[in-house]
């Protein structure tokens, strides 16, 4: 048991509501009560863990379960909630600029809930192409289940997304198209090879840690930027290919057909949490249209 001091506007219920709601989450989450848990694999050894997280006053409490059960887990879990960032400056990102001074109002204390790893933002990417958001995640679901780890999580047993080195042949079992198993042996391969380490990736500058992704057969700059963004949850990434989010930037700031260019630059406010502003913007915009889409 583990607890973990937060700096910075968090809310575990914020968080929890969004998992509600996260389509390719399968049943690799519970979010119905206090408190929420997690299955997934740990990155390196790839074992299945499972963790129990709580809120705390400054903090949260976490627990960890299952052969993956440790300092390793638990720092994945602390990631994928974006708890491992200091996020007390984001309300002078609000006395800075009006439009996220009102994202910060309408979703207090959420952060960007991300991906258990960039393995599993990967697999999702390719898992996603070309089809409808939910008939993906039913895929997804029926690989975590039918071939993932069973993790007990206080008393409820959970499954964790199969490991790099078993994805390509659940993806055989569950009738994956061919094109699609290709890319996700190149997955796996990349994931055992370390190129989709959560760490490094966000140690490089943006533009190189994209490039590395790239170099993933099947991972192009919209999927590169998921993969950065959602699964090693870097928080100051600005989506640059994410037309849902430059659409609702137009709408909420008043502009005018903008270009690519000129929104990363009206960005720059946002540093450093681009990414934790543009999920709240994109939050916004499915609320206010009811589109399904930021949840990928």
């Amino acid at each position: 048991m583990t607890d973990i001091p937060v700096r910075g506007p968090f809310s575990l219920a914020a968080a929890k509501e969004f998992w509600v709601g996260f389509i390719p989450a399968a049943r690799s989450a519970t979010a119905e009560a206090e408190p929420l848990r997690l299955a997934f694999p740990v990155e390196g050894g790839w074992r299945a863990a499972g963790v129990a997280v709580s809120e705390r006053p400054g903090g949260v409490r976490i627990e960890s379960y299952g052969p993956g059960a440790g300092e390793a887990a638990v720092a994945q879990a602390v990631r994928s909630l974006s708890l491992d960032v200091d996020g007390s400056e984001l309300p002078a990102v609000g006395d800075r600029d009006p439009v996220v001074a009102g994202l910060l109002r309408r979703w207090p204390g959420l952060r960007p809930v991300c991906f258990a790893s960039p393995y599993e933002a990967a697999a999702w990417a390719i898992l996603s192409q070309r089809v409808r958001i939910t008939q993906a995640a039913a895929v997804k679901a029926r690989i975590t289940a039918r071939h993932g780890t069973a993790v007990e999580i206080d008393g409820e047993e959970m499954r964790a997304f199969p490991p790099p080195q078993e994805l390509v042949a659940a993806a055989v079992a569950e009738g994956v198209q061919e094109v699609k198993v290709e890319r996700l042996r190149e997955v796996a391969d990349a994931a055992l090879g370390g190129v989709l380490d959560a760490a490094e990736l966000c140690a490089l500058p943006v533009e190189e840690a994209l490039a590395r992704l790239r170099t993933v057969p099947g991972v192009g700059p919209f999927s590169a930027e998921l993969i950065l963004i959602r699964g090693a949850a870097h928080p100051d990434v600005f989506p640059s290919v994410e037309r849902r989010l430059h659409a609702e930037m137009s709408h909420a700031y008043e502009l005018s057909d903008p270009t690519p260019d000129e929104l990363a630059a009206l960005a720059e406010k946002w540093r450093p949490y681009r990414s934790w502003v543009a999920l709240l913007m994109r939050s916004d915009r499915e609320r206010r249209t009811g589109e399904i889409g930021r949840r990928r």
